[in-house]
């Protein structure tokens, strides 16, 4: 079994759309990111890679994670298109192409790819992708190359408000 963890980025300042790339976590951003990874770590869900957009607030909410499930930050991976967004199949061949040994890859990014890549992977997703959501989807592969659309299960589904 692999699995795939998918998080959007934790809340980010309203401002600075003229600069969107590099806009900054809220307290309550940063607050967010350690309660889920923390409770991530509680349930014993580690990273054994971890892939994020290059934008500020992504990038920073994989650091949290990063930090609280004691994953090197300087292993993160900067994957370029998932700022900019990347279909269902570009997602599919990212995943394709990691190495066997990895079993959990947590993958950080933006709406609405986050949530369309969530329902694409599931056989079945009726939620949404709030500032922070970390969703864990289960494949019954042995391989990534074997990943395909609509049949992920659903492992867990977190947002901050459920914890507060």
């Amino acid at each position: 079994m692999k699995r795939v963890v998918i998080v959007r980025h934790a809340k980010a300042v309203p401002y600075g759309y003229d600069d969107d790339f590099s806009r900054k976590l809220t307290d309550r951003g940063k607050a967010d990111a350690k309660l889920l990874s923390s409770k991530l770590l509680d349930q014993n869900i580690f990273p054994d890679l971890i892939i994020s957009s290059p934008a500020k607030r992504a990038l920073k909410t994989a650091r949290i994670y990063a930090e609280i499930l004691k994953y090197p930050e300087n292993k993160i991976l900067i994957e370029e298109e998932l700022y900019e967004g990347v279909t269902t199949q570009e997602f599919i061949d990212i995943l394709a192409n990691l190495d066997a040994k990895v079993q959990t890859v947590f993958v950080f990014g933006h709406n609405p790819t986050v949530q369309y890549l969530t329902g694409n992977l599931l056989t079945s997703f009726n939620g949404s992708m709030p500032t922070c959501s970390t969703v864990g989807i289960n494949l019954e592969i042995d391989n990534w190359n074997e990943v395909s659309a609509r049949e992920g299960v659903a492992a867990f589904h977190l947002h901050p408000k459920d914890f507060k």
